[in-house]
């Protein structure tokens, strides 16, 4: 009895991936009955409930890809350091009050996190980039960056911490310093480990939705500029969930499309994470 309750439930994450997957597969079919894949993946605009509607998913793609670079190219140094700070410089009962106080930063509620990169980050850009306006991706990625900090820091410090000793005692001898000793042998000896951090960050950045939409704007504009407003994938599924659109159009099924994408978008990337890993597993 008990094999069997913990079989069905490894079981039940599985069959909740294939039901979400079912899900957007049933209802992004008959869309594409209406509209060609090849103008959904190449047009430049994205406009399904306009009178005149296009169907390019380039505009939302591109939008979700810059604040999400923005948000790693923030966390994953800040984590990384962190990590590397928390698990070779901080005594035992100090890292104890340290890294739950870090961890706290991912119970903050997301929409907090929107009004904050709104009302006070972008403001503060503001001074740098006079002409930065209200919505931009760029105050979205940054806030981001530093809300997926805590996953990166916490799985990498796991990792880092458990690097056998007799590699640091190795390197100590060799006459390296701490720093030499982190980032030439801890880090390259804990990077398998590490790469789950970042591909758990690149996940977290990729579904993020209402720091996006409040502070990004739902503009979707075809741009690699982060100091203009932009939509992303999350947020155009926000704003059209609010709507009342009548199940069975076309405005209806580009919903679950736009889920489709992501969903197949997040699958790319956590595949490259996990042969990157199995890369460096193998280097080891």
């Amino acid at each position: 009895m008990i094999e069997l309750l913990l079989a069905l439930a490894a079981l039940s994450s599985v069959l909740v991936t294939v039901g979400i997957v079912w899900i957007l597969v049933s209802e992004s079919v008959p869309f594409f009955s209406h509209v060609s894949f090849w103008e959904f993946l190449t047009g430049t605009e994205w406009t399904p409930l306009f009178e005149n509607a296009k169907y390019g998913i380039l505009p939302l793609l591109c939008g979700t890809l810059l604040a999400t670079a923005i948000a790693l190219t923030v966390a994953i140094p800040l984590g990384t350091v962190s990590a590397a700070f928390l698990s070779e410089y901080v005594r035992p009962s100090i890292r104890e009050i340290l890294k739950p106080i870090l961890e706290l930063l991912a119970a903050v509620p997301t929409v907090v996190y929107g009004y904050f990169a709104l009302l006070f980050v972008t403001p503060l850009l503001q001074r740098i980039f006079p002409t930065l306006g209200g919505f931009n991706v760029l105050s979205a990625g940054f806030v981001m960056g530093v809300m997926i900090v805590p996953y990166v820091s916490s799985l990498s410090e796991d990792a880092m911490r458990s690097v056998a000793n007799h590699l640091r005692e190795g390197s100590f001898a060799m006459g390296a310093s701490r720093f030499q000793t982190i980032f030439r042998v801890i880090i390259p000896a804990a990077f398998s480990g590490m790469t789950s951090a970042y591909i758990l960050a690149i996940s977290r950045a990729l579904g993020e939705t209402m720091v996006v939409a409040i502070a990004a704007g739902m503009q979707p504009n075809l741009t690699i500029n982060p100091t203009e407003p932009a939509a992303t994938i999350t947020a155009f599924i926000v704003q059209v969930s609010m709507g009342d659109l009548p199940h069975g159009s076309i405005g209806y099924q580009s919903i679950y499309v736009a889920g489709l994408t992501l969903l197949s978008l997040t699958l790319c990337f956590n595949v490259f994470g996990l042969w990157l890993r199995k890369k460096f597993q193998e280097k080891e």
